[in-house]
């Protein structure tokens, strides 16, 4: 990896290092509960405790200051900072699950505490020095015993037997990020988001104490809970994380507003997207695409399904799709193939997709979607979130509940043939600004389409003019290809809509996408 690499690719690297520790302990398949539902519900219950009274009192910053041997960090400093596998928490125990920590410093100053629910105890995770090696740093002779941590990573044999690879990371405001087996990490989800892409700026609320139920041996499914905090929220969470081929997270939420909220993010997903198939400008670089992920997926509650591909605009761009208590929405990777990134640190094709699926009725709302312009590929760029309609009020409450995962994609039960490839390119009236759009459809539903069935594509346009399609089969895809010539005339953003059609059967998901008017 290049020295003069920017802090945020090494943040990537070092979550998806994979500190291995051997252990001789035999994980068996059998599931036993991990802990009572008494204990469960009492944990919880003293956090929704917690958070109702914090939000009662005026908004306090907690977190005590950093040393000064820790407050200036710069990025290869930082990287010195490392923790001792050997100090891994019930390591010593044998047990399915191990935790590590991150070590407060520079950007990552916000003390978050840890507890361990073990059965009717409840035991605080203290601060070490020697948990940590911190390298060539100048360490002074005492190092506060008060420091806290940063967060915490999870470790779990879902790859190889016996063999603790990471699953899961908390770290920094109420980010946290998973990956499925064979995975490496790419994009994060956040505990909540408020008022995201607002004139008045984005507030990041902070996990600010943890508590663990500790495993009992040969579970397969850990149980935590966390304190969120800001100034205009604090809530109570619970976390159900199940490492697998796709890593399920199941989460419940109790929100107490302080505040007005102009916009709740609701379940919010934060991803990469540089440049891709979609890209318009020019961008100097030798592999063909960088992203984390290349699109959002959503299933509407009346079964509607649709695919956005994602862009890198130059300016700031958001796109609602307002919908009534959605099935699930998340941004994927769908592109799986090596030779479309051509990168062999960053493996860009084995990064996650992250989805959500509601638990019981969200009622009328949006999902958002906002897009950064970025120049690189350190920051991320892409953020999408469920936002209610009901508006959020002081001393209101609100409560959620749904499953996020991160996989490869969905299971093949949830979508329709669905868009496989998005290619945009001039159109045949250059002097208009026209554009040629190919947009690729794959799927079972089209494969076992007779050569004399008749597929039409159904494709519309909030502006501008839209030519006649053509469609084909595509021998490579076993699907169909469709194109099409969009004219803008003297308008700088359209929403754009393609599906196909065979008499009274859709046959794929919905394609949509907002093009704006950018340089070249």
């Amino acid at each position: 990896m290049n020295g003069n690499r920017r802090l945020k690719e090494y943040l990537r690297w070092l979550l998806s290092a994979v500190i291995m520790v051997q252990c001789s302990v035999t994980v068996d398949a059998a599931t036993v509960v991990a802990a009572s539902e008494n204990v469960d519900s009492s944990t919880f219950q003293m956090v929704q405790q917690r958070a109702a009274a914090l939000a009662a009192e005026p908004y306090v910053k907690k977190s005590p200051d950093l040393p000064p041997f820790l407050a200036g960090l710069n990025y290869d400093q930082y990287r010195d900072i490392r923790f001792q596998p050997g100090q891994s928490l019930w390591l010593k125990d044998r047990l399915p699950f191990q935790v590590q920590f991150f070590s407060r410093a520079s950007m990552f100053g916000e003390q978050v505490k840890v507890n361990i629910v073990d059965k009717d105890k409840l035991l605080p995770v203290d601060f070490e020095p020697e948990m940590f090696d911190f390298g060539r740093l100048p360490v002074p002779a005492e190092v506060p015993n008060d420091l806290g941590f940063a967060g915490f990573r999870l470790h779990y044999p879902f790859n190889k037997r016996n063999v603790f690879d990471e699953v899961a990371a908390f770290l920094g405001a109420s980010y946290f990020r998973a990956v499925g087996r064979r995975q490496v990490y790419g994009l994060s989800a956040r505990g909540l988001a408020l008022n995201t892409a607002r004139d008045k700026g984005e507030e990041f609320p902070v996990f600010r104490e943890f508590w663990l139920e500790k495993p009992a041996h040969k579970v397969k499914q850990i149980i935590l809970y966390a304190l969120l905090d800001s100034p205009s929220v604090s809530g109570a969470y619970r976390f159900v994380i199940k490492p697998g081929g796709g890593t399920e997270i199941d989460v419940k939420v109790y929100l107490y507003f302080r505040d007005d909220v102009e916009a709740l993010g609701v379940a919010p997903l934060t991803s990469m997207f540089y440049h891709g198939k979609t890209t318009q400008h020019y961008i100097d670089d030798f592999r063909p695409e960088v992203h984390d992920s290349d699109g959002l997926w959503i299933v509407a509650g009346n079964g509607e399904q649709l695919w956005r591909p994602l862009n890198n605009p130059q300016r700031l761009a958001s796109s609602y799709y307002t919908i009534n208590n959605p099935r699930a929405f998340g941004l994927l990777q769908r592109e799986r193939d090596f030779s479309a990134y051509q990168d062999l640190e960053a493996n860009y094709h084995r990064r996650p997709g992250a989805w959500v699926e509601p638990v019981g009725d969200w009622g009328e709302g949006t999902v958002e979607l906002v897009e950064i312009p970025t120049g690189d590929e350190y920051h991320d760029n892409i953020v999408a979130f469920w936002m209610p309609a009901e508006p959020v009020t002081a001393g209101s409450r609100r409560s959620f509940e749904y499953k996020l995962t991160f996989g490869d994609e969905p299971e093949t039960g949830h979508y329709q043939a669905r868009s496989s490839g998005t290619l945009i390119g001039a159109g045949a009236d250059t002097q208009s600004g026209q554009r040629k759009f190919v947009i690729d459809f794959v799927g079972a539903d089209l494969r076992v389409l007779q050569e004399t069935s008749e597929v039409v594509a159904e494709i519309s346009s909030s502006t501008g003019v839209i030519g006649k399609p053509l469609i084909q089969r595509n021998p490579f895809t076993k699907g169909y290809r469709v194109y099409f010539d969009f004219t803008p005339g003297d308008e700088a953003l359209a929403e754009l809509r393609c599906n196909l059609r065979s008499g009274n059967d859709v046959l794929t998901e919905t394609w949509s996408y907002q093009w704006r008017k950018e340089k070249h």
